[in-house]
């Protein structure tokens, strides 16, 4: 009966667009966000671009990227298994040949730990640590007394950005990218008390002035930024909560931040319309959906019918979906391939990929049979 359902509902979504003028593309951005692979999966990965991606034609790749890649400017950050240039190389060129956009992220304010364990960065230079007070357990439990998710860098450390944007200008530059997604979402740790720069600050502020630092930087290139949403919603009025939005006084600082900024409204378990939000607030957006295929298929439904019923001005700044993965990229494509069995099961991320892209390919009138096709539109 649930397949029955969505396979109802994309067809009523494929209605929607065909009363519409052909010409336009109301699904502009059809992304993809994946966490980059390790050195021995490059191949595999270029692969799965070549048969899947372009497919589906996906035209936009967000990948992962972190410090799995061989910096120059920083090798003391090199992680484990990184990607060479050559490595890199060959990714870029499979995008390259089937029109897809690759912006490249780092996580940059937050995710700089991961449940006991500390990032890159804080790892070299623990004096960026917003919260050096607070331990990285032995054993991490959710909830605890420090209410400790990921720590975060102190924005206003005065090294700090030396280093970042050093990352950044080589990333962006070896991946030929026009973009880049600073990541920034569930920042938990800002403005903390006993930070002796951060302390007593407007954590919205913090918040905002870090954005446009990273923004000013990349526009220097002509480089876009790309964001997630989530510490731009207020939690509590919303009911959405500390996840998908703010609960710690960030969310004003979406008043106070260039309005040029791509905002990447990820919502997992409902599909929350709070893309209408941030296109009245004057910025571009994209919907993105994870692992349930019905929440998927509700958010190209409401991107559809958002874009229906905007007027000329709000059109536009409702852009497409990006569909996540948070698994690694191995464990991805197993699954994908029926390598192993699917452990994420009954709501998946391979599944609600295929459905979520098949409904998109039916709205853009493309054929739906499982020949792998090369060429682009």
């Amino acid at each position: 009966m649930k397949k029955i359902i969505l396979l109802a509902c994309s067809f009523f979504v494929c209605f929607l667009v065909f009363c519409q003028s052909p010409a336009v593309d109301e699904v502009a951005v059809r992304g993809f966000a994946i966490a980059a692979p390790a050195r021995d999966g490059v191949g595999r990965f270029v692969n799965f671009i070549n048969e899947e991606l372009a497919f589906y034609r996906i035209n936009t790749l967000i990948l992962r990227v972190d410090y799995n890649y061989r910096y120059t400017s920083h090798p003391e950050l090199v992680g484990e298994s990184a990607l060479s240039a050559t490595d890199v190389e060959q990714i870029v060129k499979a995008c390259r040949e089937h029109g897809i956009r690759i912006i490249p992220q780092i996580n940059l304010l937050g995710h700089q730990s991961w449940a006991g364990t500390v990032g890159k960065l804080l790892e070299v230079y623990p004096e960026f640590d917003e919260t050096p007070h607070v331990n990285l357990p032995e054993n991490y439990e959710w909830p605890n007394p420090d209410g400790l998710y990921c720590k975060s860098y102190c924005p206003l450390h005065p090294e700090v950005h030396d280093i970042v944007f050093a990352l950044i200008d080589e990333i962006t530059g070896v991946f030929e990218a026009d973009a880049f997604h600073a990541g920034m979402d569930e920042v938990f740790y800002i403005g903390d008390e006993k930070c002796p720069r951060c302390g007593g600050r407007d954590k919205a502020v913090l918040y905002a002035e870090e954005v446009a630092r990273i923004r000013d930087h990349l526009s220097l290139s002509a480089k876009e930024l790309w964001i997630w949403g989530d510490r731009l919603i207020d939690g509590k009025t919303t009911g959405i909560g500390m996840w998908e939005a703010s609960m710690n006084n960030t969310h004003r600082a979406i008043d106070m931040i260039p309005k040029d900024v791509m905002i990447c409204d990820w919502h997992y378990e409902r599909a929350d319309p709070t893309a209408v939000y941030f296109a009245v607030k004057g910025f571009n957006v994209v919907t993105c959906p994870w692992r349930k295929e019905d929440v998927a298929v509700a958010q190209l439904d409401q991107l559809l019918t958002n874009r229906k019923n905007a007027t000329p001005e709000m059109r536009d700044r409702f852009r497409g979906l990006v569909h996540t993965v948070w698994t690694g990229t191995e464990n991805f494509l197993d699954a994908y391939y029926s390598e192993k069995e699917n452990e994420d099961k009954p709501d998946d991320q391979v599944t609600c990929f295929k459905t979520l892209f098949g409904a998109i390919r039916r709205v853009r009138g493309e054929e739906t049979g499982t020949k792998r096709i090369r060429d682009r539109r």
